[in-house]
């Protein structure tokens, strides 16, 4: 049997393994490593010519190690400096410390001072000085899942962290806020406490309760002690009207229709029914109050820089008093509040403090009652509306500035007294019983200048003087506009102007109303002007939506507003502003209506 023929070719490739040789020290031994050599037939060897051509193209291991050997210290030392220069030094942190939380231009992230404590020692520091109103014995029962839910894993300090308590928790929560919502400056001015001297001698113990109570307000303690207004707000010059295009001039508005415009509401919502609402006369503040015994104060600022419209100032809380009547006083920094009791509060606002007048020497069987009183345009007196009814009213007349009595008067009315409201000058008061009679009383003069009766008064409910005139010889005040509302609904408008010329200064007793007015059909709540009386407002509190717009010296109802579609509810505070109290309006006025529901919508007139 003849053997098969091998292929042409075909190639024999013997592997041949060459024995390690003897290694005498560390270099011969890294020179003479195992290789391996391929032999294949038919190849011719390889000349040294040949080997040392393909060491210079492809290397070999020799070659790298003498190639490292060559470098000099210095040469290391350099190349090691250029490896740690492309080190970033953040090789070492967490994922979570690689983050930042972008909170927009120009603004930056609030960082709590450093204070060197842990975060249960800072806790208990921050405790010591305010202590909490209520503290949970549950929070250090409670656990909490981190990692469970995605909302909450940014809060966990590292990836592996997972179950927290609640105290802990509710610390984590609050660092968070603080991080996303830094505190604006004139809150933290607000919330540290003035320095107490603390190097006091130990004998002298009089100088040092005199240095205590230099430090501390001198107010009751039941009552609230707050900020002043200067460190409330960030920027004193934000509460400064900005002149509007249309400021200094006197414009007139046309009757019948009225340009108006809904402005930004009064943020949040009272816990009960705005009984007084009030604008400051010079700055752009709005007060109001109801009967859940807390005052609220709101900056008028539509537009940026304030964060969000018409924002809250501060608040205050009277305990036991619900709040029927607060004002501003028209010429210094201070804030009258009174309630259905036999003492007032008195609020200054540039020092904090509060201050609580409980009765009016000699007059207290008068006076049980400061529920209801007026302060004078001029901001020398304080009205307050008597609770003895003994054939008529009485109406108590104080010192603004001592808060002392200084004069009384008396009417004779069926009834009592409605309604009463200073002149323009403050010169005296205009004082309308429920039978409709109306007294004009001069304060100077400590005497009653002028009696007449309103026209057809069936149950008079409120009434309020508006406009100016400037006749010299006026026995009654510098108001040209009065107008006296009704429980029937019906309103009637005096032109005080045409009761004087310049042969008779005499009051008429039964005055002819200028205009009467009965588009409400339920009692009169609500009458108020704006500042230069060409627009009147009259509102029931007994019916929703009950309100109309009455324009000046026509006499005529503003058709076009309010409509049905007019959010104002059932109406319990009504107030009147220039238009430039808000920062940047060339609005003629601004109108604020509260209701019972506890919300204060704003409205813009053009």
């Amino acid at each position: 049997m003849a053997k098969p023929k091998k292929s042409q070719g075909s190639k024999k490739v013997d592997f041949v393994q060459q024995p390690p040789p003897e290694a005498s020290d560390e270099e011969s031994q890294d020179e003479q490593e195992s290789d391996v050599e391929i032999k294949v037939d038919g190849e011719p060897e390889k000349d040294e010519t040949e080997e040392e051509l393909e060491r210079l193209v492809f290397g070999d291991s020799a070659g790298f190690r003498e190639g490292l050997r060559g470098l000099s210290e210095d040469e290391a030392e350099d190349v090691e400096e250029e490896e740690q220069e492309g080190m970033t030094g953040l090789e070492g942190l967490d994922d979570a410390q690689l983050f930042f939380t972008d909170t927009g231009p120009g603004q930056e992230v609030y960082q709590p001072p450093e204070t060197g404590l842990d975060d249960e020692s800072e806790d208990e520091t921050l405790r010591s000085r305010q202590p909490p109103a209520w503290e949970d014995s549950d929070d250090e029962r409670t656990l909490v899942s981190l990692a469970s839910v995605p909302r909450l894993r940014k809060l966990r300090r590292t990836e592996a962290e997972d179950v927290v308590n609640g105290k802990e928790y509710a610390r984590r929560l609050r660092k968070q806020f603080q991080l996303l919502n830094p505190a604006p400056e004139w809150a933290q001015t607000a919330m540290q406490r003035p320095a107490r001297k603390k190097q006091r001698l130990s004998g002298d113990d009089d100088s040092s309760q005199e240095e205590q109570s230099d430090d501390e307000m001198d107010v009751d303690d039941d009552l609230p002690s707050v900020a002043p207004l200067s460190k409330l707000l960030q920027d004193a010059e934000s509460l400064v009207r900005q002149s509007g295009p249309g400021a200094g001039k006197k414009r007139k508005l046309k009757p019948e229709v009225i340009d108006i415009q809904r402005a930004k509401d009064i943020p949040g919502v009272q816990p009960s029914a705005i009984t007084s609402l009030s604008f400051h006369r010079n700055l752009p503040l709005l007060l109001s109050s109801g009967p859940s015994s807390t005052l609220y104060l709101h900056h008028l600022a539509s537009s940026p820089p304030a964060p969000t419209p018409n924002p809250l100032l501060t608040s205050v809380h009277i305990r036991g008093s619900h709040l029927s009547t607060t004002a501003f006083h028209p010429t210094d920094s201070r804030i009258f509040l009174s309630s259905p009791r036999r003492y007032f509060h008195v609020w200054d606002l540039s020092t904090g403090r509060v201050e609580k007048v409980t009765r009016i020497f000699g007059h207290q069987h008068e006076q049980k009652s400061m529920e209801r009183f007026k302060l004078s345009p001029n901001g020398k007196h304080m009205a307050l509306l008597g609770s003895t009814k003994k054939g008529g009213g009485v109406v108590n007349i104080l010192d603004a500035a001592t808060l002392q009595w200084s004069s009384q008067v008396r009417i004779e009315s069926r009834g009592g007294i409605a309604d009463f409201a200073w002149w323009r000058d403050g010169t005296g008061l205009c004082i309308a019983g429920k039978g409709g009679e109306v007294t004009e009383w001069n304060v100077k003069e400590q005497r009653v200048v002028a009696r007449w009766q309103d026209e057809g008064a069936v149950g008079t409910t409120t009434l309020a003087l508006g406009g100016h005139h400037e006749l010299a010889k006026s026995p009654i005040g510098t108001d040209r506009w009065i107008s006296i509302g009704s429980s029937s609904g019906i309103v009637n408008i005096y032109d005080r102007r045409a009761w004087i010329d310049g042969k008779n200064s005499a009051v008429p007793e039964q005055p002819t109303p200028t205009k009467t007015l009965d588009h409400l059909t339920t009692p009169t709540s609500h009458l108020a002007f704006s500042h230069d009386g060409q627009v009147m407002a009259m509102a029931s509190k007994w019916k929703r939506d009950s309100m109309r717009l009455v324009h000046l010296p026509s006499c005529t109802v503003f058709k076009n507003w309010p409509t049905n579609s007019t959010p104002l509810g059932t109406i319990t505070g009504v107030a009147f502003a220039k238009g430039d109290v808000v920062e940047g309006s060339d609005a003629y006025a601004v109108i604020a209506v509260a209701n019972e529901q506890g919300k204060i919508r704003v409205w813009e007139i053009r």
